[in-house]
């Protein structure tokens, strides 16, 4: 396992690649309480600054918790092709319309009453601490050194992994 640290654009770029190829992740709000507070939230958004935007409602319990305390870390895994990426970050909300409108789809209206819901909330997070793991080959690829690894007993240099400061 190669270790990488990634800093300024190059950083911000891994996390968007990671961030999109994953897009669902669980949120974790009240981070000093416990249980924890986790919920599943798709990412709408990684702008060109590294902050990530989801879609929220305004009377859940993750907008509650962040009200109490910005603190949230996001856990995004994908397993099948391992590629996971731990963000720790500070949140903020705003019903801010014009940002609002450029975030919903369609889709969203499995959750919300269109763009124009009351309800509706964004939520920003700006990332403080970023850890990533991926396999640098297809999973294919991966057993396969894997498979060469368990018989010659020389270790394969199989995934990559590192601390983007963003």
């Amino acid at each position: 396992m190669a270790t990488k640290h990634l800093f300024s654009d190059e950083a911000k770029n891994k996390m968007k690649e990671l961030v999109k190829s994953i897009d669902f992740n669980m949120m974790a709000t009240a981070l000093t309480q416990h249980p924890i507070h986790a919920v599943p939230m798709s990412t709408k958004k990684v702008d060109d600054e590294g902050m990530i935007w989801f879609l929220s409602g305004k009377d859940s319990k993750h907008n509650a918790n962040i009200q109490k305390d910005p603190s949230v870390h996001l856990f995004y895994a994908k397993p099948m092709a391992m590629e996971f990426l731990n963000i720790f970050g500070k949140a903020t909300i705003t019903q801010d319309r014009t940002i609002i409108h450029e975030l919903y789809q369609k889709s969203d209206d499995t959750w919300f009453n269109g763009k124009d819901d009351p309800s509706l909330t964004v939520i920003m997070v700006k990332p403080q601490d970023v850890y990533y793991w991926y396999t640098k080959n297809n999973m294919l690829v991966s057993l396969l050194k894997m498979s060469v690894g368990a018989i010659t007993g020389k270790k394969q240099d199989l995934s990559e992994e590192g601390k983007l400061s963003v």
